[in-house]
C-alpha cells in the first residue's frame, strides 16, 4: 500500500504536498492512534490545529 502512495506522489507537483502524521486519543477507549493525511504545504498548520 505504501508503494502505491509513493508512486502516486512521485509524479509532477508532488513537492506541493506534505504527509502529516497526527497522534489522536480515542474518546471511547482512551487508546492512542496515528492518523495520516496528505495535505497541501500551505494548509499544514491549519490541519494540525484542527481537532
Amino acid at each position: 500500500m505504501a508503494k502505491k502512495t509513493v508512486a502516486t506522489l512521485s509524479k509532477g507537483g508532488a513537492k506541493a504536498f506534505t504527509k502529516v502524521i497526527k497522534i489522536v486519543k480515542s474518546e471511547k477507549t482512551g487508546a492512542y492512534m496515528f492518523k495520516e493525511d496528505i495535505v497541501p504545504k500551505d494548509l499544514v498548520k491549519d490541519h494540525i490545529a484542527k481537532k
